[in-house]
């Protein structure tokens, strides 16, 4: 119970996860609860959160991948609703549930990935270090909007961790997009590279910036195709 709205508004909203109103009143209703909840949970402040957590978690474990999608696109609005002890404790394990589903929904995670690792402490943002690789690795290769997404997100995740982290799981990334089939991605790709290197320097990293700039020598530069040599090219420029 709460005191903010009305409790049988509450309670009809509250209804819309049951299977049975699906059938019988709109397919799509869950659909609309699930897009509705960050307003309804600002409405109802995070102290009334516990009205709301258990429709949510079925919400998100909801068969219609659509429904799924809709938080996934949303839950960093969420986590800055919720602040960081309930984002963690409730949060947290839904995103990461997120993050093995079908692309159309690691999109929505994928989109804000940035948004929501900053809300979280750092301790736990690094164990998100080895899961960004997955990324990756989509469902359809032909998803090239996927990796193109991931590039950018990772310029603005740089500041996030620091530059041993940094050279240690997200430059292997970097180097993969880098020669990625389509061009697109290798552009924004090539981006990502400055990004890191200037992340070495300007924390006064240089030996590893060094070390990098040597590995992109011996792949890009010496490149035995010409697509290599070009990549090298437009990270000097």
């Amino acid at each position: 119970l709460q005191d903010i709205i009305p409790q049988p508004l509450l309670d009809q909203y509250l209804s819309m996860t049951d299977p049975a109103r699906a059938q019988t009143v709109d397919t799509e209703i869950a659909k609309h609860c699930a897009y509705s909840l960050p307003g309804v949970a600002l409405t109802l402040g995070r102290q009334n959160w516990h009205c709301l957590k258990d429709t949510y978690e079925t919400l998100a474990t909801d068969v219609q991948w659509k429904v799924r999608r809709t938080l996934a696109f949303s839950i960093h609005e969420l986590a800055v609703i919720l602040g960081d002890q309930l984002t963690a404790a409730d949060l947290v394990p839904i995103f990461n549930g997120f993050l093995k589903d079908l692309d159309e929904v690691r999109i929505g995670v994928l989109k804000h990935l940035y948004d929501f690792l900053k809300l979280l402490h750092a301790d736990k943002r690094r164990e998100y270090l080895y899961q960004l690789q997955e990324f990756v690795v989509t469902d359809n290769s032909r998803n090239w909007r996927f990796r193109y997404e991931l590039a950018e997100q990772l310029i603005l995740i740089l500041e996030l961790y620091n530059p041993n982290d940094v050279y240690d799981y997200l430059r292997h990334i970097a180097l993969t997009l880098c020669s990625d089939k389509v061009s697109e991605v290798r552009w924004i790709s090539f981006k990502l590279v400055v990004a890191i290197l200037q992340k070495f320097y300007a924390n006064n990293a240089s030996a590893l910036g060094l070390n990098f700039i040597n590995e992109l020598v011996v792949r890009f530069r010496h490149c035995s195709k010409w697509v290599g040599r070009q990549a090298f090219a437009f990270i000097c420029q």
